[in-house]
């Protein structure tokens, strides 16, 4: 009695007591549930995929102490490749499980059915570029991939030539500025980061901003901690929980980036809504065969009369504005890296480009086609150092691959480019840069699936055409004006955080030519 006395007197009645006591109960419960399906979801995984040895792991942290961020993580995948040299498991914690496909022949299976992105990796980058044409599936991707090709129709990228060019000249022009005659040491990557940005606003978002001139580099810094903050969260188990993750620092730290990217894109939406406001560029638009493709984003219809609400333009936008500067800078950044190692290469492409320069005063769209040499040190650089260098799906009905061995339904399945590119059953001597390897009589005989830097099936890089223009357009006219040569006291620490980067920049030499 004097317990219950006791408890009267509290703030709290006991009814609200229990109320709690029941609550608590109901967390530990559905808590303990949800631990005995994950349970039993490891053991009918790791039943399932038996047939696939693989690397010895940890029962608690898989093998994720094996990926320690310190440029041998890629290395240590290779080294797996040679010994599961088709596919084999790698466990991100206790209950989280991909099987990591390493040869072109497992690549095609995958990658010529529909199945959609992987639920896992892609729904911690979901806050920031929503269900955009990246990670959305069924019916939505598809209209939306239907309604965004035409903006990347041979004649409009013809159109995005000459803004590529002139962003490039920006840089090219802020390079001389800055260097002279002597040889200095540039760190390329955010450079180009800021031309690739400067490009993708002019072609696809009609958006003429400062970013290289005043070198706001606001956005992209955002892009940075996010891709690095998405990669951290998806390898520390705990942060796997949507209510810890949001309580934690970094929980903080994505969100303020997140808002920091949102407010560019919504700036560059709003920009182009003001401008269709005037009749003038109504009929500029009216006028155009093929629309650019914010434009077709504000202006698409369906059989209603409906347009695309403002999340699903926004989310567009910002997967767009992220993948078409941050891959191609990546992309760009190491092939003059490539290039700078090896200066052979480097002045073989110099010379094409001084040649079809002769009779042209400038890149034009049908010199593009005249680059044989280029192209293949594209080719080649985009093999030794692909700018995404792996994608996942989730299986919604088994898969059975040609040597008879069955992936289940609900496994994760990623295909790892990087290591397909470096495959030693596919390619003879993978760790030499050999552009050769792309001449049309070597790439004759080539499994379909061997070079993936875009992907490949109906869910490939829609946006292929354009970032290897840009590449073409960039890597010609800056060795056209400079000479590059490797820094050995900065080597750079390759680190895969959605795309390919370095922990430590790029760093280059470069001298300008007389």
């Amino acid at each position: 009695m004097a317990i219950v006395e006791a408890m009267k007197s509290l703030c709290f009645p006991l009814e609200v007591c229990r109320l709690f006591h029941l609550i608590a109960v109901f967390c530990l419960v559905s808590f303990l549930i949800k631990t005995v399906k994950l349970f039993r979801r490891r053991w009918e995984m790791m039943t399932a995929l038996k047939l696939f040895p693989g690397p010895p792991t940890h029962w608690l942290f898989g093998h994720v102490s094996e990926f320690p961020q310190d440029g041998t993580d890629l290395d240590k995948t290779v080294t797996w490749t040679k010994q599961y040299p088709y596919a084999h498991p790698l466990w991100f914690g206790p209950f989280t499980v991909f099987l990591s496909i390493n040869h072109p022949d497992y690549a095609k299976t995958l990658l010529t059915t529909t199945e959609p992105k992987d639920d896992m990796v892609y729904q911690f980058i979901t806050p920031w570029i929503g269900d955009g044409l990246l990670v959305s599936a069924g019916q939505k991707w598809f209209r939306h991939r239907r309604l965004l090709t035409p903006g990347f129709h041979y004649d409009v990228l013809k159109m995005y030539v000459r803004l590529v060019a002139e962003s490039t000249k920006i840089m090219l022009d802020k390079w001389e500025q800055i260097y002279t005659k002597e040889s200095h040491t540039l760190e390329l990557y955010q450079q180009i980061s800021l031309m690739t940005l400067d490009s993708i606003l002019k072609c696809a978002f009609s958006y003429c901003g400062n970013c290289q001139i005043e070198s706001d580099s606001s956005y992209i810094k955002a892009v940075y901690e996010l891709c690095f903050l998405a990669n951290q969260r998806f390898r520390t188990f705990p942060y796997h929980s949507d209510l810890i993750y949001y309580l934690s620092p970094h929980g903080y730290r994505f969100r303020k980036a997140c808002s920091l990217a949102h407010h560019h894109t919504e700036e560059v939406i709003r920009q182009r809504k003001e401008m269709l406001k005037n009749e003038k560029e109504l009929e500029k638009i009216k006028d155009k065969r093929y629309l650019d493709f914010l434009d077709i984003l504000l202006c698409a219809r369906d059989e209603d009369g409906k347009g695309l609400s403002d999340e699903e333009i926004r989310a567009e936008v910002d997967t767009f504005m992220f993948e078409g500067h941050d891959t191609t800078a990546s992309g760009i950044s190491w092939l003059l890296y490539c290039l700078a190692q090896h200066p052979e290469h480097q002045q073989k492409c110099r010379e094409e480009i001084q040649e079809l320069l002769e009779s042209n005063k400038q890149i034009e769209w049908e010199l593009l086609s005249k680059m044989p040499y280029i192209t293949m040190c594209i080719k080649e650089s985009l093999r030794l150092c692909p700018p995404v260098p792996g994608i996942s799906r989730r299986l919604t009905k088994p898969l059975t691959f040609f040597d008879g061995r069955k992936a289940p339904e609900g496994c994760l399945v990623g295909v790892s480019i990087y290591c397909i590119h470096r495959n030693p059953m596919i390619w003879d001597n993978p760790e030499v840069f050999d552009p050769l390897r792309f001449s049309t009589e070597n790439s004759a005989s080539r499994h379909t699936h061997a070079f993936l830097p875009f992907s490949a099936g109906p869910r490939n890089c829609i946006g292929q055409h354009f970032a290897m223009n840009e590449m073409k357009v960039a890597v010609a006219m800056i060795l056209n004006r400079f000479e590059l040569e490797i820094d050995e006291s900065k080597p750079p620490i390759k680190i895969p955080q959605l795309v390919l980067r370095s922990k430590n920049g790029i760093h280059l030499k470069i001298k300008k030519l007389q």
